[in-house]
């Protein structure tokens, strides 16, 4: 089983060797499997109540290209996979930017893993199941969403290098605090496998190849002047400016997580948001109206989470604004002819 996760900042860093902090949901996806003798996968899911038989003599689309693809991957790691029988049962929201694919992938590696009788250590994980995204199901990810699914544990958000994939779990007790997260899911359908996700990550590669650095995870704050003045491109600079402020808010972030307080996230969280809109240009009308509304009534902080163009808004909030926030919310979607919002957490 591999739980869905939310980020509570550091959006599009991961790819840029940058710095995240997810933490896991209680929402989870669990695979179960039997082996069969003969050399295929036939997968259920009981969310759709599809069937998908496959071999890898040809590729495999949709939803059931994610299971294609850690087969694949075990097998290009030298794990001999057995055919099996795999059911899935998930309560992650599909599409909404809480890492449902990277939970599939997970949980799935867990189980083929156990089938072969596969010494796999947890460690190696996530660095598997994000190339079988990359490379199988064609979606250029970062390491973040597969390494949470992998590795955060209950009561923490995981700091996460994803250079080095060293991690930290850092205290993250909402209740104690007596705040919540409240998440909302703003039903504008994000997707990974586009164009626009793999612009921006283009964008930043060029950038730092002519920066002459080795990702946007090598220059500061304090040196963000001079790279920005070596760019001629305004988008360019806009893409940058994102990537070196957010890694810079995180590492603020979990300074106030380390020192207990948690509701100084909350400006940092806000600024993310309004650096993704205005530099990363990945919002959408929903996600900002749902931000806005969230900081009108009272949240600490408010920000997409996600790839971007749809999915969901975090909200941090006293535990007693939660349902006023979340019923604003509801209220400005209605008001502008928006899909009804549903919360997710």
């Amino acid at each position: 089983m591999s739980p869905g996760r939310v980020n509570l900042i550091g959006e599009h860093t991961d790819y840029n060797d940058g710095f995240v902090l997810p933490f896991a949901l209680p929402h989870a996806t669990a695979v179960s499997g039997t082996r069969i003798p003969e050399r295929h996968w036939v997968v259920t899911s009981e969310q759709t109540g599809e069937t998908v038989t496959f071999d890898l003599s040809e590729k495999v689309e949709g939803w059931a290209a994610y299971v294609a693809a850690v087969v694949w991957v075990l097998r290009e790691a030298g794990v001999d996979v057995p055919g099996a029988q795999l059911r899935i049962t998930s309560d992650v929201p599909f599409g909404a930017g809480l890492s449902s694919s990277a939970a599939l992938e997970c949980a799935t590696m867990a189980v083929l893993a156990d089938l072969a009788e596969a010494d796999l250590p947890l460690r190696d994980r996530p660095r598997l199941a994000q190339r079988a995204e990359n490379e199988y199901v064609g979606a250029p990810t970062g390491i973040m969403d597969q390494a949470a699914s992998t590795l955060c544990q209950e009561g923490h958000a995981l700091f996460l290098d994803c250079r080095s994939l060293a991690t930290e779990q850092v205290p993250f007790d909402l209740a104690a605090a007596g705040l919540k997260i409240l998440v909302v899911d703003s039903k504008a359908p994000h997707a990974h496998v586009d164009g626009e996700y793999a612009a921006r990550r283009k964008a930043c590669e060029e950038a730092a190849g002519i920066l002459g650095v080795a990702a946007l995870r090598d220059i500061d704050v304090a040196g963000l002047p001079d790279a920005l003045a070596k760019l001629d491109d305004e988008t360019m600079r806009r893409r940058v400016r994102h990537v070196v402020t957010e890694d810079q808010r995180v590492l603020d972030t979990v300074a106030a997580l380390r020192a207990g307080d948690l509701r100084a996230a909350g400006p940092l969280m806000t600024a993310s948001h309004e650096s993704m809109r205005d530099d990363y240009e990945i919002t959408v009308p929903q996600v900002d109206t749902a931000v806005r509304v969230a900081l009108e009534h009272g949240a600490h902080g408010a920000r997409m989470t996600g790839g971007g163009f749809g999915g969901c808004v975090l909200a941090l909030v006293d535990e007693e604004d939660c349902d006023a926030v979340e019923a604003a919310v509801r209220e400005a979607f209605a008001a502008n002819g928006f899909t009804p919002p549903t919360p997710s957490w």
